[in-house]
């Protein structure tokens, strides 16, 4: 099933006008026009031009030139949606659209063969010195010893973050009789199986992968999961290809690698600030190809996201139906707000405390909760748990379309009677592992508690960063985890301990100003006998 999911509005409208603001293929003016709409093509309008006219439109299409801006929104009086013709909605002001009530569209399926394939090119120009033999022979040179490089076919090639397009370059790999190794935390050991590629952890797949090629969302687990350790990991002769999100790779550590040889090769096309800047240390690491961000930059890309924005369309003010929003909400109880975001939160620990794909979600409703519709919670719940490993935007309409597609069965439980509390929220995520069950509350309605994490009552308010760690009770353990995080400047604003007997085992939850460094991690699993210990950062 595809990630695409739909819910029907009541108010077609036909003969809907619509401005496209940035050059967009014809086809995406005719199809506009053949359903029934009445499009307009002007690209290039500065933004008081925008602002000047939007007002007479219904719709407002752009691909990345145009950014839509509170002040452009607040001229769309009549606007109903906007579309991004493209994955990423960095140029529009999400926020300000969805407090005035338009939705937000993307599409996030044209660009994934394009993006795959520059991937590819990648691979093999990483392997072949194909930029730098170029490079040489206009200059005049004719350096063939120099230019010696590597074959891909029967190597092992690492694909961190296995989505769709993963998936291609995979399976293309495979067609080179190369080895796959595959590191998503949300990946089963069955679809790994049935696609023909290997499962591992990021380490085992850092050893031992000859290339390795990132395909994973930017995330706040993402966020520099390949550094200076990282490279410590991999072969001398491994080559590294980004062509994901830019910041997943920590660029500094990466240029450093290159000149120490601890690195052969690396190619990018991302990169954390686009465009890249001047004085980036990128600009002069040796063995590093480096590309504009040409991931999506096809003929056959342009035309694909064009006529989708331009079907999604159609469907909107023709049939009523809308898809790939990122910012749709559903209807909810103004006292139920609170355990919404309350549910968001338990889904994002959640799918940062297990370490396997997820089986089974278990959202359980107790005390007057149970008395209203809950549904907007276990929704919100998903959207949680699935928003830190999926590369396009999980929302609310295709939360429940991803579960199922990623084989997650959703059960769903109310009662009207809530143990200590009058009301409380239950997540139980089960993985091969076992369940992990999360629970919280929210004092008067409005202020988030998590009041059970594993088998442990406890008393937390959540906060951006979080250090969890499961440990053996015994004297002096708290004292120990609150010197180690001073010596080392990082400031405890809350903590939270829970244990079932003494001297049994234990669990902490504090909460920090800033995220713990690994290093300082590293010392308290060694020095505290730490026997699980969890780093975890939220949206609060």
């Amino acid at each position: 099933m595809s990630s695409t999911a739909s819910t029907r509005f009541q108010a077609p409208l036909q003969g809907a006008r619509i401005l496209i603001a940035d050059a967009l293929s014809e086809r995406c003016v005719r199809m506009l026009a053949d359903g029934g709409l009445r499009p307009d093509l002007k690209p290039g309008l500065k933004e008081d031009e925008l602002a000047a006219i939007l007002g007479e439109y219904d719709g407002l299409i752009v691909r990345s030139a145009t950014t839509v801006t509170p002040k452009l929104i607040d001229a769309g009086r009549r606007l109903q949606v906007i579309a991004r013709a493209g994955v990423g909605v960095d140029n529009i002001d999400v926020e300000a659209a969805t407090r005035a009530g338009i939705v937000v569209q993307n599409t996030p399926l044209g660009n994934i063969t394009s993006a795959a394939e520059h991937a590819l090119a990648l691979l093999f120009a990483v392997a072949r010195n194909v930029p730098r033999a170029d490079r040489e022979m206009h200059e005049g040179q004719w350096n063939k010893k120099g230019l010696t490089g590597v074959e891909l076919t029967g190597k092992t090639l690492g694909v961190v973050g296995f989505g769709k397009v993963g998936g291609i370059v995979a399976k293309t790999a495979k067609s080179l009789s190369m080895e796959v190794l595959v590191f998503d935390p949300f990946v089963t050991e069955r679809k790994a199986e049935d696609l023909g590629v290997v499962k591992a952890d990021l380490d085992a797949l850092l050893a031992k992968a000859d290339f390795i090629s990132v395909h994973a969302p930017l995330t706040p687990q993402t966020e520099n999961l390949i550094g200076k350790a990282q490279f410590e990991k991999m072969k001398r002769t491994a080559r590294l290809v980004n062509a994901a999100r830019g910041g997943i790779v920590h660029e500094a550590n990466l240029a450093e690698a290159l000149k120490s040889g601890k690195l052969a090769a690396a190619a990018l096309d991302v990169f954390a600030q686009e465009p890249l800047p001047a004085d980036s240390p990128l600009r002069s690491a040796p063995n590093l190809i480096l590309t504009p961000h040409l991931g999506a930059s096809t003929a056959e890309a342009q035309e694909r996201v064009a006529e989708d924005a331009a079907r999604q369309f159609v469907e909107y003010f023709r049939d009523g139906v809308i898809r790939n929003a990122v910012n749709l909400s559903v209807s909810l109880d103004p006292k139920m707000a609170a355990y919404a975001k309350l549910a968001e939160l338990l889904g994002s620990m959640a799918a940062q405390m297990v370490r396997n794909a997820v089986k089974t979600v278990k959202v359980g409703s107790y005390g007057k909760l149970a008395q209203g519709d809950t549904k907007p919670l276990s929704l919100f719940l998903l959207k949680g748990l699935l928003g830190n490993s999926s590369t396009d935007p999980v929302t609310l309409v295709n939360a429940p379309v991803i579960a199922e597609a990623r084989g997650i069965e959703l059960v769903e439980r109310q009662s009207a009677k809530a143990p200590n509390y009058a009301n409380l929220l239950v997540a139980g995520v089960e993985t091969k592992d076992g369940e992990l069950t999360l629970a919280g509350t929210c004092f008067d309605d409005t202020e988030a508690r998590i009041v059970r994490i594993g088998d442990f009552e406890v008393d937390l308010k959540p906060a951006a960063h979080l250090l969890i760690m499961f440990y053996e009770d015994r004297p002096g353990m708290v004292g120990k985890f609150g010197t180690m995080l001073g010596e080392a400047d990082v400031n405890i604003a809350n903590m939270a301990v829970g244990r079932r007997e003494k001297r049994g085992q234990a669990v902490v939850a504090l909460t920090l100003d800033d995220p713990v460094p690994e290093d300082v991690l590293e010392r308290l699993r060694q020095a505290a006998r730490i026997e699980e210990l969890y780093t975890l950062r939220l949206r609060v």
